[in-house]
């Protein structure tokens, strides 16, 4: 093998999994134009067109495809080597990529980020956010965040925070005007803040529970939203009822700015989980960031097996931007 066999073969997976020159350049920390180059030659060299390219994409070739089958098990044993030799260090280093919903992100790592560089000032934290609901394991990611329930049964997981609630809320101005709901059929009476899902364009239906009565809402409204610091804003000046988790609403209930309803039909649920497959070498910046967040848990949990994280209750169909 040549000295640049494993840089040429490495930019052609980067290509394939990414399925843009852009986005795996940047990754890759090259030049669009020099991975293009990198990968002519690496044509050039094997004789065959390994990457179908389109204006609009570009997906590996019906020979590209064989390639990738096999090189993929070898670029993972050799980074695994690598990170294996990193482990030799006094202090972690290299590249930790996690896969977080936005909401995940800014409540749940963002926090840990200036502490964790501290103390661990050579690993690299590439953080993607992302509200679809993103496989892991073929975006070459150590770990991802998301709600409990949305979790696969085979992943590895750690709890994130605690438990996490979501609120259907309104200005008093608008409920002294509409009247307060008791029930969530009620809720056809109401304008409401509907959530658009990004990723397929449906509407979330507002789900509720109490005892062993599960109900979902389909509601209308004058608005439709994707992001939830919108629905915040438009609920405080009375726009309609708007379905939230705490975090975004505490401060305005305390304030009362905003007034909880149907309290009794929106109980608490497992909250965020970092999770992250099961492996016999589990690289060293991930290692470290999961000892991390296992130092902050109050009391601190013991590191969960799969699927020892998952909620009581049964995973939901849908969720509103940020439920995933």
């Amino acid at each position: 093998m040549r000295g640049s066999d494993y840089a040429e073969l490495r930019a052609f997976a980067a290509i394939a999994e990414h399925g843009s020159f852009v986005r795996a350049a940047a990754h890759l920390g090259l030049s669009p134009s020099a991975l293009s180059q990198t990968i002519r030659t690496l044509e050039e060299r094997l004789g065959v067109r390994l990457l179908n390219r389109t204006t609009r994409s570009v997906a590996p070739s019906e020979a590209g495809a064989r390639l990738l089958a096999k090189l993929r098990p070898a670029l993972s044993d050799l980074d695994a080597a690598v990170a294996e030799v990193r482990d030799d260090r006094d202090t972690p280093a290299g590249l930790l990529r996690l896969n977080a919903s936005r909401i995940a992100a800014v409540q749940h790592i963002a926090p840990l980020l200036g502490e964790f560089h501290a103390r661990y000032p050579d690993i690299v934290v590439d953080l993607v956010t992302d509200d679809r609901l993103v496989d892991i394991v073929a975006g070459r990611f150590d770990a991802g965040v998301r709600l409990g329930e949305m979790v696969e049964q085979d992943m590895v997981t750690v709890r994130l925070g605690g438990e996490a609630e979501m609120m259907v809320v309104g200005a008093p101005a608008y409920l002294q005007r509409h009247g307060v709901p008791r029930d969530p059929r009620e809720l056809r009476r109401h304008r409401c803040i509907n959530f658009r899902w990004p990723t397929d364009g449906s509407l979330y239906h507002w789900e509720f529970e109490r005892g062993g009565e599960k109900l979902e809402a389909a509601v209308e409204g004058p608005l439709i939203v994707t992001e939830p610091d919108v629905a915040q804003r438009a609920a405080l000046d009375g726009v309609g009822l708007a379905y939230l988790f705490d975090f975004h609403v505490r401060e305005h209930l305390d304030a009362g700015r905003l007034q909880r309803v149907l309290d009794e039909w929106t109980p608490a649920f497992p909250g965020f989980f970092l999770y992250y497959p099961s492996r016999r070498q589990m690289p060293a910046p991930l290692r470290a960031f999961v000892d991390f967040v296992l130092e902050r848990q109050a009391p601190a949990p013991r590191r969960q097996s799969p699927g020892t994280a998952k909620p009581a209750r049964p995973r939901r169909p849908g969720a509103p931007p940020g439920r995933r």
